[in-house]
């Protein structure tokens, strides 16, 4: 399928890192670890960002978070993004970042919709608290010195509480390097169609930084009319290289203006279904770790290919690389690629809910004292991501 265009884009500079294609890999708790980023990268070009890390948990050198801001020597930039709801936390955990020079990139999380992140005043609950938003804000930039800081965000908690205009004022005012927009709420989840005419608002609305669009990317197809529609100076993809880190290499060349896109035979599927294994492994140094963990992309990397039932839940069983291998040799690799069937969305779309709030959480968007005992609550999570 061609591009929708062949006009080559220009390059996305975030503060000094300049990126020659327009890219970035949004954080996915559980996917973009060092493994998965590796074998993107082996596909394409742009910025790839590791899974939310906890700032408490850094700041608190806990073996989770230490391993999950380790980088492959292969990855540059490296980039790391951090979720935290209290100013000085989220400072102390950017200053060790930079301190120990462990990134070249920082971003903070302002748009996680998971309930146990909003019940607690975090993710895409925060920016509601708009002094509170700030104050992280202006702390990080100022922490982080020269390496660029950006955030992510959403539109805002739901239709009647939207944050996303007056928070990417604030942002692009405290300093930050780029400001990037999933155009959904976090009564939304991941549910419907993305509403890129947010991205588009918020274009017009920030005009000293580059700003960013995330929300059903699919293909680079769907990339080029992001750009195109809102005027956006790059995407972030998230749930549509699940299973498919080729979407980078298509991404390249899309925004390189080249007709050229990946159609994996079923043999090319299991070559990197093997390879992303064979990384989990080296990241976990373990290889039970690793073919636990790659059990979850199995229906992710099949789509739409004719891998029957049985063979798909031994996959999402598998114990061992040598398992492994056995059970992608009974495939028949000449398979061709099927077409629009291993296309479209992946990923769980949720349906709309009301989010999870703290008590009182909406009455006011200054910080009343039962919300910062909350956010002291929320702090001591020292989950890793």
């Amino acid at each position: 399928m061609p591009s929708t265009t062949t006009t080559p884009q220009r390059p996305l500079a975030i503060g000094p890192i300049e990126l020659d294609v327009p890219v970035v890999l949004a954080p996915m708790a559980g996917i973009t670890n060092t493994a998965f980023r590796r074998l993107c990268r082996e596909f394409g070009a742009g910025l790839y960002v590791s899974e939310m890390i906890t700032s408490r948990a850094l700041v608190e050198r806990t073996p989770e978070s230490m391993r999950l801001i380790t980088h492959h020597e292969s990855e540059t930039p490296r980039s790391i993004q951090l979720y935290g709801v209290d100013p000085k936390t989220v400072a102390e955990a950017v200053t060790m970042l930079v301190a120990e020079d462990r990134a070249d990139h920082i971003d903070l999380n302002f748009g996680c919709p998971v309930p146990k992140v909003t019940r607690k005043g975090g993710g895409a609950a925060l920016p509601w608290k708009r002094g509170l938003f700030r104050d992280i804000v202006e702390g990080a930039v100022q922490a982080a010195g020269e390496i660029p800081l950006t955030i992510k965000m959403r539109k805002g908690i739901d239709a009647d509480h939207l944050t996303f205009l007056e928070a990417g004022r604030i942002a692009e005012g405290a300093g930050v390097a780029a400001v990037a927009l999933h155009a959904r709420t976090a009564a939304e989840f991941y549910s419907g169609n993305a509403d890129w005419s947010a991205i588009a608002e918020l274009k017009q609305a920030v005009t000293t930084v580059p700003v960013l669009g995330n929300g059903d990317i699919w293909s680079a197809d769907d990339a080029l009319r992001m750009v195109a529609e809102t005027g956006c100076d790059g995407v972030v993809v998230g749930r549509g290289c699940l299973g498919r880190p080729w979407l980078f290499g298509d991404l390249a060349a899309g925004f390189r203006g080249e007709e050229r896109k990946a159609e994996p035979s079923l043999g090319d599927v299991a070559r990197t279904f093997r390879r992303h294994a064979e990384l989990l492994t080296e990241f976990f140094d373990s290889e039970d770790r690793g073919c636990r963990d790659i059990r979850k992309h199995v229906a992710w990397y099949f789509k739409g290919y004719p891998v029957g039932g049985e063979l798909r839940a031994k996959l999402a069983t598998v114990e061992s690389l040598a398992q492994l291998d056995e059970l992608l040799g009974t495939l028949d690799w000449s398979m061709p690629y099927p077409g629009e069937g291993a296309e479209g969305p992946r990923g769980r779309a949720g349906t709309p809910k009301n989010p999870a709030l703290p008590d009182g959480w909406l009455d006011s968007q200054e910080l009343a004292g039962h919300d910062r005992t909350t956010l002291v609550d929320a702090e001591l999570d020292t989950s890793g991501g």
